[in-house]
């Protein structure tokens, strides 16, 4: 495991995210699975642990807080977030005491490691730099008793939007965490962000480095270029890789679903091997055409307070299949769907917009993708079809 220093501690330069856990056939975080990814991380390196109060439904703390509770506290650093007013479920969680103690409850320890302000983005930075910050004089206070030790923030705004935060909090901020792969290198402007937290000897954090995955599979075009210049590693680790080229980044955050995720991501960061030219070019023709798809990157913080009860990332994410090209199993996926929890099933009223990091004005998304929908030729007959189908196996019953 390659190492890197933060002030006076060494951490593993990748961390294990826990945003995205595995489930089991019923929906639920699947603990024997986490417990065998986590002892497969601890065992070969991985000291750092990224959890959230909205992860995985608020689930995600105390699944990690159980896989760790059978270490040595010393042996691993976690770290955990404050919501602010975004992503949650109520507004009693925006106590700062409240959300700090039920976190602390949640993951059965005394302390945090490290602790984000979390999602500075467009919509939350009324509420994270406006006139009342005694939510943060509350985690200050917590860091001087010794609860937390380290202080950062997560970063999705734009560059005036991350200015303004470090203005006003800079002085007591040790690390800022940001979205950050060869994508969002141009598109998110993100590029700018590493060369002005560079300039402030700021330490950066990265997250999404596979975009949700989205930069894991690129094709048969490119993966094919990709397995003759390095045929011992995954498209996934081309990204990490590229990684390796961007000064100063301290812990590379991975957001692990599966456990052969954990060991091809181990197996990457075993040693540094940055991309050489020809391959970054690769990766950027690549990045010229993911440009083109709705940036979405399956956080589900869309999906809270979405009225329909819409699952918008999936929604999303065949809209995009779309832009790639037209293919049949696109209408047959999608009339997997439920009537009313299709595209045109949005009623457009923007609290899903309001929650995104991306900025992504999703009801004009979820508008486009039924109009498309509508046009396909053979959607109607895939939808009879369906329909037929299953009133055939109720009749049976």
């Amino acid at each position: 495991m390659i190492y890197k220093n933060f002030q006076d501690i060494k951490l593993s330069a990748l961390g294990f995210g826990t945003m995205r856990l595995p489930v089991d056939a019923s929906g639920q975080i699947d603990q024997a699975e986490v417990d065998k990814m986590i002892d497969y991380a601890m065992a070969n390196g991985i000291n750092y642990y990224d959890t959230a109060y909205p992860y995985m439904n608020s689930k995600s703390e105390i699944s990690v807080g159980k896989a760790l509770s059978r270490y040595p506290r010393e042996s691993y650093y976690l770290a955990d977030k404050y919501p602010g007013h975004q992503n949650t479920k109520g507004a009693s969680v925006l106590d700062p005491k409240a959300v700090f103690e039920d976190q602390l409850e949640k993951c059965g320890v005394e302390y945090f490691d490290f602790y984000l302000m979390h999602n500075i983005n467009e919509n939350s930075l009324r509420f994270y730099c406006g006139e009342d910050t005694s939510y943060f004089d509350y985690f200050l206070e917590q860091k001087r008793n010794g609860r937390i030790k380290h202080l950062g923030f997560s970063c999705h705004a734009d560059m005036p939007g991350l200015k303004q935060f470090m203005e006003m909090f800079g002085e007591h901020m040790e690390f800022c965490q940001i979205q950050l792969n060869y994508l969002d290198w141009t598109l998110q402007k993100a590029k700018e962000k590493v060369e002005y937290l560079n300039s402030l000897n700021m330490p950066i954090w990265v997250m999404e480095p596979v975009r949700g995955g989205k930069l894991s599979k690129l094709g048969e075009a490119y993966e094919s270029r990709m397995r003759e210049l390095r045929p011992e590693e995954s498209t996934s680790a081309w990204a990490f890789r590229w990684l390796q080229t961007v000064p100063q980044p301290t812990v590379v955050l991975s957001g692990m679903t599966y456990y052969p995720q954990v060991v091809d991501n181990i197996k990457t960061f075993s040693e540094e091997k940055p991309l050489n030219e020809e391959e970054i070019a690769i990766l950027y023709d690549a990045a010229d055409k993911f440009a083109k798809l709705v940036p979405c990157t399956a956080c589900r913080y869309c999906c809270d307070g979405c009225p329909a009860g819409l699952d918008i990332p999936n929604l999303i994410s065949l809209h995009n299949d779309l832009l790639m090209g037209y293919n049949v199993n696109i209408p047959i996926r999608y009339g997997a769907f439920d009537d009313d929890k299709r595209a045109d099933s949005c009623i457009g009223c923007g609290q899903c917009t309001n929650a995104c990091p991306q900025s992504i004005k999703v009801p004009e998304v979820l508008a486009d993708f039924a109009e498309k929908m509508s046009k396909l030729d053979d959607w109607d007959s895939i939808c009879r079809t369906r329909n037929a189908i299953a009133a055939e196996m109720l009749a049976k019953k």
